[in-house]
């Protein structure tokens, strides 16, 4: 693999950074059982978050922005949203790379913390960023269902203080 590079992000970048948001969204959409297909619209109302610390991307030789990290500020914390690599580029340590970089960003400015929400079915991801250090659970998201199929949601999923959890 050729190396790749971490960089701020530019505007010129937009329609990559789209790209992966969309991508990312897709995935998500399929894996919860959402018919919906985003076309990136997302990616134009994050760019606008007042709260946003920093946007970089991972920028192949050949292949261009191949992957996107953002820092969203919590006073002291903060929180890394989105973390996406495209598919072709997966599982060959761009994903790591960008984690490593905004890390480090928080660390030059005295962060005191950052956090993470992977989706709960993503197990992948959720093993790439345990890998990465993110190894303390701080918070948990719970839903209660009103109008999905029983189908919708995975039975298997995640047992925590002795109680069974779907996904």
């Amino acid at each position: 693999m050729s190396p790749v590079t971490v960089r701020s992000y530019r505007p010129s970048d937009h329609s990559a950074g789209r790209r992966l948001w969309a991508e990312l969204t897709n995935q998500h959409n399929q894996m919860y059982g959402e018919p919906d297909q985003d076309g990136g619209e997302g990616f134009e109302e994050y760019l606008t978050r007042l709260d946003l610390g920093g946007l970089w991307v991972a920028d192949h030789p050949d292949d261009g922005v191949i992957g996107l990290v953002g820092l969203v500020l919590r006073g002291r914390a903060g929180e890394v949203e989105p973390v996406v690599v495209t598919i072709s580029h997966r599982h060959k340590g761009v994903g790591r790379k960008l984690l490593r970089h905004v890390a480090n960003e928080a660390r030059r400015r005295n962060m005191t913390q950052l956090t993470i929400s992977p989706e709960s079915r993503n197990v992948d991801a959720i093993r790439s960023l345990h890998a990465a250090g993110y190894d303390v659970v701080s918070s948990i998201e719970l839903t209660l269902d009103l109008d999905r199929a029983p189908h919708a949601r995975q039975e298997e999923g995640l047992e925590l203080h002795d109680m069974q959890f779907r996904s």
